[in-house]
């Protein structure tokens, strides 16, 4: 079906982003592969492109925030199989930049948003934590003031550039009250006491950093909070949806680049003497999921609109993340098969997009916890 998404300016940068991921990640992007990790030049190559360019002028972007632009650079990261390299790039753009620009004061914003805007400061998001993931009540690292600063105890895990990140937005325990008690704290590289654990091996995602953080006795400056104390819950209920909307329109945009390469293999693969994509069960199976990704793909570009206008509900938010993830998985999967014994092997792009995809189910909230928002939406009693 025909996407009425786009305008000229955002094809114009879909081009841009096609030279930026041929010059900068496609020929490095089995060397990050190996190291588990993008160097920062590639921030600074995204930030001269224009992908933090939501930033104010005045502080060194253009003020755009169209989410259509992000939308453009995630689905062409998917069509280059270099998505997981671009992991940490999408954090930066679509989660972690609304945190300053919403919540900043203006002296924070002079200090941080330059080189948020350039790349030259790279920024994390810290919220789960061994004992605590969906459930941000269950927040244990406790940030308690003593002077002009707060002393930082705790640990997280599972964090998304944390080992490249010069700012990390870190959840800390303020109060008792399972909400309310939550604030926002900027930890800054440098920081006395904060340290980062091994860069985590994973199953997929290879190419993106993901960090264990510990914080003993770290002090962090007051002037480092991020929005009020005791309002950190409401920053992060605000944000949730943008960011489960992005992983929504990544996951879809993977979905359909791992269809399209299968369409053009089963037409090339014989089996009993003819391609296997003229045999029916496969035209089903691909018929199958064209359909549910064209549908989704409608639902998913009305969700950008709705988030440009500053409408976006976290309750189509929950539903556009677990259903689009949830059908990443099911394409994923079934695209493995219809390649067969060599849908398993790492040489062809579908295997490791296929271990790669299988995240999108967990983070930035689980189908099972976006289910339960959208259920307790119907007022069941």
């Amino acid at each position: 079906m025909r996407r009425v998404l786009f305008e000229p300016d955002h094809e114009a940068y879909r081009d841009a982003v096609r030279t930026f991921i041929a010059k900068e990640m496609t020929r490095s992007y089995e060397e990050w592969e190996r190291a588990g990790i993008v160097p920062r030049e590639l921030f600074t190559a995204a930030g001269e492109l224009g992908l933090f360019a939501a930033v104010p002028e005045e502080y060194g972007g253009a003020g755009v925030s169209d989410f259509r632009f992000n939308t453009v650079f995630a689905e062409e990261t998917a069509r280059a199989w270099v998505a997981p390299a671009a992991v940490g790039l999408g954090l930066q753009s679509d989660v972690c930049l609304p945190y300053f620009l919403g919540l900043a004061d203006g002296e924070q914003k002079r200090r941080w948003l330059p080189g948020i805007a350039s790349g030259e400061l790279i920024t994390a998001i810290a919220m789960t934590e061994p004992g605590a993931g969906s459930d941000l009540s269950g927040i244990r690292t406790r940030a308690v003031r003593e002077g002009d600063h707060y002393v930082v105890n705790g640990a997280k895990t599972f964090i998304t550039n944390g080992i490249n990140a010069d700012l990390v937005i870190t959840v800390v325990r303020t109060g008792e009250h399972p909400h309310r008690g939550l604030s926002l704290l900027v930890v800054e590289r440098g920081t006395e006491g904060f340290e980062r654990g091994r860069n985590l091996e994973k199953v997929g995602l290879h190419a993106q950093d993901t960090a264990e953080l510990s914080f003993v006795d770290a002090r962090v400056p007051v002037t480092n909070l991020l929005g009020a104390e005791g309002e950190g819950f409401a920053g992060l209920t605000r944000n949730l949806a943008r960011e489960r909307l992005s992983i929504a329109v990544a996951g879809l945009a993977q979905a359909a680049t791992a269809v399209e390469a299968t369409i053009g293999y089963v037409r090339e693969r014989t089996a009993f003497g003819k391609p296997i994509g003229s045999l029916q069960n496969t035209r089903f199976r691909l018929a199958e999921l064209v359909t549910e990704i064209d549908i989704t793909q409608q639902f998913l570009d009305r969700c950008v609109l709705e988030l440009n206008a500053g409408a976006l509900d976290p309750v189509d938010a929950a539903k556009a993340k677990w259903w689009t993830t949830e059908l990443q998985g099911r394409v994923m999967d079934a695209c493995v098969q219809l390649h067969g014994g060599y849908g398993y092997m790492l040489e062809y792009p579908i295997a490791k997009a296929w271990a790669d995809s299988r995240i999108s189910r967990i983070y930035g909230g689980s189908t099972e916890i976006m289910k339960e928002i959208v259920g307790r939406s119907l007022q069941l009693g």
